[in-house]
């Protein structure tokens, strides 16, 4: 809560970024999702079949490791658009729900379901929307997708390009780095895997978990090539941290590492440190154990990340829990849920890491006088 203008300001959580802003709206079940992005510069063209190839690749129902739900996703602008580009006003967008089926969580609606936000959201709110979680599902990373499509087009005018894939489901990973691996060939696969060989051993485990009535997590890696030298700020804003911030608001996420991140510790100074050279008339790293970032602030090398995703907490299994009343319970695995959250997180990735990297180059334009 904030004071502003004399007045008390509830600041509910919902608007993400500093100069570049989205504030989402909506929840699983309701009528539409939406959001609003606040901050963008005017004359930037959107393409509304790129917007809505990115939807694609994060709505339900996309291939038979997923949810089974249908949704089209499809984007509505309503405003901050003229004749193909933005105007520099605010950019209003829906995406209808047009497949819920309510009914299923009718059986939990006094119950809280394991490792939801059912409990805490009961707690904080006094009332809860329970029809598929209602604000907490991830549904509402479809907002994500528009916002950081848009992001996209304008890092696409300064060469800056995102590739997040998955490397890891279970036991079964790649052992390859980024720099050795076909990135292009993500796409190629359902579970967004580019080593073929691999994704195809991740997709099998999957099929079996999914016959098992249950779930499992994994790895989702990031690469960010072209960024400029000089994204991020002093002290608190640094890049990995608002990096971090913005992958941990993924739901299902449990953990955010850059560069060599937890592997650091294997490493003695003097094998971890990052010697410069000249490269090319410019200065460049020897190695990139940072990850492109130093100081919390971008050095001009790739950026690269991890980011952890739980199993999906929504098994088809009898699972044993308490209702509001505090009388025990057993919850029935019921609906249409991912066995495994990974495929449909990729885009995901790739959505929050351009929203920091847009706002943080429009943040730059005012560090100094030239």
């Amino acid at each position: 809560m904030i004071i502003k203008n004399g007045i008390f300001v509830i600041m509910a959580g919902n608007t993400f970024g500093t100069l570049f802003r989205l504030t989402t709206f909506g929840e699983s079940h309701g009528t539409a999702l939406g959001g609003i992005i606040d901050g963008c510069p005017s004359g930037l063209e959107i393409d509304m079949d790129f917007i809505q190839s990115e939807l694609q690749r994060r709505k339900p129902g996309q291939s038979h490791i997923t949810t089974q739900r249908k949704e089209e996703d499809v984007v509505k602008i309503l405003s901050g658009v003229f004749e193909g580009k933005t105007t520099g006003h605010p950019i209003g967008f829906t995406i209808e729900n047009t497949n819920q089926k309510s009914n299923d969580y009718e059986h939990i609606k006094d119950a809280f379901r394991p490792s939801h936000a059912d409990f805490t959201y009961q707690e904080k709110f006094g009332f809860r929307d329970y029809r598929g979680g209602g604000r907490s599902s991830a549904r509402e990373t479809a907002c994500r997708i528009v916002g950081g499509a848009i992001a996209k087009l304008y890092l696409k005018h300064i060469h800056v390009t995102i590739q997040a894939y998955v490397s890891q489901v279970g036991p079964i990973k790649l052992q390859e780095s980024y720099l050795k691996l076909d990135l292009t060939k993500t796409e190629e696969s359902i579970i967004r895997c580019p080593d073929t060989t691999i994704a195809n051993q991740m997709i099998a485990f999957i099929e079996d978990i999914r016959k098992q009535g249950d779930t499992i997590g994994g790895i989702v890696s990031c690469v960010v090539k072209g960024v400029p030298v000089g994204l991020g700020e002093p002290v608190f804003d640094k890049l990995h941290a608002d990096l971090g911030k913005a992958m941990l608001s993924i739901n299902a996420v449990k953990g955010f590492e850059y560069g060599e991140g937890f592997n650091s510790i294997n490493f003695k100074g003097s094998e971890l440190n990052d010697a410069f050279v000249l490269r090319d008339k410019h200065i460049s790293t020897k190695t990139n154990h940072s990850g492109g970032i130093q100081g919390g602030i971008s050095n001009g090398e790739d950026i690269y990340f991890n980011v952890a995703f739980k199993p999906v907490a929504t098994i088809m299994q009898d699972q044993t829990s308490v209702d509001a009343n505090g009388k025990e319970t057993v919850i029935k695995g019921k609906g249409r849920h991912d066995p495994c959250v990974l495929p449909r997180a990729v885009p995901i990735v790739e959505s929050m890491a351009a929203l920091v990297f847009v706002d943080f180059l429009l943040r730059n334009k005012t560090s100094k006088l030239d």
